[in-house]
């Protein structure tokens, strides 16, 4: 297998509010040997808000990190579905629209970058998939999940909208997270809101409904059983571990579910220990999982 390389992008959570998923992100690469070049130059995405308010400005911002990564002849990784999501969107119009393209690489001609249309946008969920592999993960997995009940949500961006998301090419991409989740041994749950709104994008519009959307899906995973919820986006998490405690009370009932990181579940399947995996840095504290995956493992 051709070595695994990329322009890693991390988003601007992972380095902020959820440092976590970047420590964990560099642990679990490394242990699986997937080679991460760090865009550090590279610009916020835009978060969607930009693409609202100044197009042209998010379409300039996106084009030079493209250009950066085609520069260093490597697809990007992204760990964040709303970059994910952000960036593909950005990139079809791109390459669709002759006139946006020319007016984003005039935008950043001055800082020598052009963007050409041949880098790729990829996330770490994908490329576990895809070109890391199931079995090959198998593999590496020291420290079996049996047991342990998790149930995956997904979000927005990763599954929508599919026509700039390849899933025509991979139609699977929207099981990958319970694919996953099997092969490190755990036990998928599968429950409706899996697939909806975490309620992050609403939080400072209307902080009733976003914190009631994030309150039923931990509800209904957490009636069907699950132990924890795994998600590949870290806004996603913040809605559904920092502001779990504040959306109990609009649901009004009691909420106790951690939230991993993708990386992190992996992480723990391959031997890793909480600390490298920053397990102790969550609201809704982890202590549960872990102890369950310790105990089943001894």
């Amino acid at each position: 297998m051709d070595a695994l390389r990329y322009a890693w992008f991390p988003g601007c959570v992972s380095r902020g509010a959820c440092r976590e998923l970047y420590k964990s992100t560099r642990a679990v690469a490394e242990r699986l040997g997937i080679e991460l070049v760090e865009m550090k130059e590279g610009a916020c995405t835009g978060a969607g808000v930009l693409s609202e308010r100044n197009p042209e400005l998010a379409q300039a911002l996106n084009a030079r990190t493209f250009a950066m990564a085609e520069q260093w002849d490597l697809p990007i990784l992204t760990i964040c579905s709303t970059c994910q999501g952000v960036m593909s969107g950005i990139k079809h119009i791109l390459d669709t629209d002759a006139t946006a393209r020319e007016q984003a690489n005039q935008a950043i001609a001055a800082d020598g970058y052009t963007y050409r249309g041949t880098s790729r946008v990829t996330h770490l969920m994908w490329i576990i998939v895809e070109e890391y592999g199931l079995e090959r993960l198998r593999e590496q997995v020291v420290r079996s999940l049996a047991g342990l009940r998790v149930g995956p949500f997904y979000g927005c961006y990763i599954l929508r909208p599919r026509e700039v998301l390849a899933f025509d090419e991979h139609p699977g991409r929207g099981t990958y997270l319970e694919q996953i989740i099997e092969v490190l041994g755990a036990d998928p749950v599968d429950y409706y809101g899996k697939s909806k709104c975490c309620g992050f994008p609403i939080l400072t519009m209307n902080k009733a409904n976003s914190l009631t959307m994030a309150g039923t899906h931990l509800a209904e995973a957490q009636d069907k059983g699950a132990d924890c919820m795994v998600t590949p986006c870290p806004l996603c998490h913040l809605n559904l571990d920092a502001q779990q405690p504040d959306a109990a009370k609009y649901v009004n009932r009691s909420l106790d579910l951690p939230i991993l990181h993708l990386p992190q579940l992996i992480g723990l399947a391959l031997g890793m220990e909480p600390g490298e995996l920053g397990l102790g840095q969550h609201v809704v504290k982890t202590n549960a999982v872990v102890s369950k995956v310790f105990a089943a493992a001894a």
